[in-house]
């Protein structure tokens, strides 16, 4: 298992982040880090050796009502994807959202459209994770989530805080139990359900209890998508997470 650290889309955050993490997740798109304007060389030495994952844009639907807008997104999504693997990512996060997620028969778009986008990645040699993110409005609901990779066949990225923000711990422990074994990566912070969320794991109310119960040999990637610059909240955070899931850090 690889610990890792969210950076948002800036390179000098990626590279005076702790090289104790084991990779760094950078996210890639418009209207900031666009790929053709991430020099290679500079995102490499940034690194200083650990390994890249990145986050695909936030808030670009995966689906939409008109062909043609959903062949441009894919179109999109190749372009960064493409740009992903020249700068030597592994995974690329996608978050699962769609132009209305009630509508059931909609969801074989949004199961057609993660497919096409997947294959983008595989193309370019990244692994496409889709992201539960059923808190938001046009977020997929994680039962949905749950449908459509499989359907799809591709991987998770569980987001926890997420998905405590979407049913609190019954939806973590729920969803675990029953789609586990498709979790390639994980989003690990902490949430309060007044709305505080990406806290430090350890200062809200998730029960990591559930993610150690459900995931006891994961070997995936691990994400702390905890947002703040604090090396030690987010060091301590890595250690908390790392010994519910029997690791080292």
């Amino acid at each position: 298992m690889d610990i890792g650290i969210t950076v948002g889309d800036d390179l000098d955050r990626l590279a005076a982040s702790s090289d104790r993490f084991d990779f760094c997740e950078l996210g890639l798109g418009e209207p900031t880090l666009v790929p053709e304007d991430a020099d290679p060389d500079r995102v490499a030495d940034a690194l200083c050796g650990r390994d890249l994952c990145v986050h695909l844009p936030y808030s670009q639907r995966l689906a939409s009502y008109a062909p043609e807008i959903n062949d441009a997104i894919v179109a999109y999504q190749r372009r960064l994807l493409d740009g992903a693997g020249d700068l030597g990512a592994s995974k690329a996060v996608l978050h699962a959202t769609s132009a209305d997620r009630d509508d059931v028969e909609f969801r074989e778009v949004a199961a057609d459209q993660l497919r096409r986008v997947a294959d983008a990645g595989r193309d370019a040699g990244v692994e496409v994770v889709v992201e539960n993110v059923g808190h938001q409005h046009e977020g997929l609901q994680l039962s949905v989530l749950a449908e459509i990779a499989e359907d799809a066949d591709v991987p998770i990225c569980f987001d926890v805080g997420h998905a405590y923000m979407e049913g609190g711990n019954k939806a973590i422990e729920r969803f675990l139990r029953r789609h586990g074994d498709r979790v390639s990566h994980l989003h690990c912070h902490d949430v309060r359900r007044r709305g505080d969320t990406h806290l430090p794991v350890g200062a809200g109310e998730v029960d990591y209890g559930l993610v150690e119960t459900h995931l006891p040999e994961f070997d995936g990637t691990v994400a702390l998508e905890v947002f703040t610059d604090d090396e030690t909240l987010l060091l301590d955070s890595a250690e908390r997470v790392a010994t519910r899931l029997g690791a080292e850090f």
